[in-house]
């Protein structure tokens, strides 16, 4: 009997441009496998005309997809993994983590714009991004920029950028890299100098729990160093207790100390919405240990300052 899997995505370019990936890696693992990929509209793709941080928080990516999971409508969804609340509705599981992309933020100028990196820009330049991450950053770095606030999926914005006078536009550039606009990156920006979203450039999916015929079949598309890096990287946001209305950035990594035995470095920062306050800090730990490695920088984080940061963003949020 042909075995038949159905996956779950969103609908832009991008994103089934991930969901095929893993429909392929599938296919190569399991030769004869019948498997379809359906579409499935989200809260976050219906509502454009405001920013992320005013429409809601969890879920905003994901919610309608895990409720078709959860009904059986589909044996797995893809998501990117930013994308992926820390909590998970109950009866769900993350099945697999994929191989890292580029942890990479991207600045992308406007075709026909001569300043092809941020810090050739001139004072008062206007940079486009969706993130309060992005936009906390860069401010910090650059406070004479000015800084647009677009949404929309990549080619959505790409194009808004073609059609404005605004000077560029930071992405992530595992996205970019997919859609095969390699050529349009001015330049790629030192992960430690703009800190990444939780789980970027990895692809997080999502089962039911307890569906061990699906779990057995994504083993061969489970990355470990992904995922303990990307486990750090997620505890320490859920400890933050924090979302896409918070400035937040973490990049975990796998190295190696002098002996050789591997070691699992994690960098985070809490910033004010203006980028005037930046709260850094990090941590390095064992690999098989990364969820506690993220939950005790955010602790750290908490007591440096990062608290006085969240509650005040909470508050003006709530007003």
């Amino acid at each position: 009997m042909n075995e038949i899997v159905r996956i779950g995505s969103r609908g832009s370019e991008l994103a089934l441009w991930q969901a095929h990936w893993v429909r392929n890696r599938l296919r190569d693992l399991h030769p004869g496998m019948t498997i379809a990929v359906q579409i499935i509209k989200t809260k976050g793709d219906k509502v454009l005309d405001a920013p992320l941080s005013k429409i809601g928080d969890k879920g905003l990516f994901t919610r309608e997809i895990e409720q078709a999971l959860l009904r059986g409508e589909i044996d797995l969804a893809v998501h990117s993994l930013k994308d992926l609340p820390t909590e998970l509705p109950e009866g769900l599981v993350l099945g697999a983590v994929t191989e890292r992309e580029d942890v990479r933020d991207v600045y992308l100028p406007r075709p026909g714009t001569a300043a092809r990196r941020l810090g050739d820009l001139p004072p008062g330049a206007s940079v486009a991004t969706g993130s309060l991450r992005r936009r906390c950053q860069l401010l910090h770095h650059r406070p004479d920029l000015s800084v647009i606030d677009v949404r929309g999926n990549v080619n959505t914005r790409y194009a808004k950028l073609e059609a404005s006078s605004w000077d560029g536009m930071v992405l992530a550039q595992a996205g970019v890299v997919r859609l095969g606009w390699s050529e349009r990156i001015g330049e790629s920006i030192d992960p430690l100098v703009m800190l990444p979203a939780v789980g970027q450039g990895a692809l997080g999916i999502e089962v039911r729990a307890g569906d061990e015929r699906i779990l057995a079949r994504l083993a061969g598309v489970h990355h470990s160093p992904t995922a303990a890096a990307t486990t750090a990287e997620r505890a320490l946001l859920h400890t933050l207790e924090g979302g896409c209305q918070i400035p937040i950035g973490t990049y975990a990594r796998t190295t190696t100390d002098q002996g050789g035995t591997p070691r699992l470095v994690l960098d985070a920062m809490v910033g004010s919405l203006d980028g005037t306050t930046v709260i850094r800090d990090a941590m390095s730990g064992v690999p098989g240990e990364a969820a506690a490695l993220g939950s005790a920088l955010a602790r750290r984080l908490l007591a440096l300052g990062a608290r006085r940061i969240l509650d005040s963003i909470r508050t003006s949020s709530h007003t």
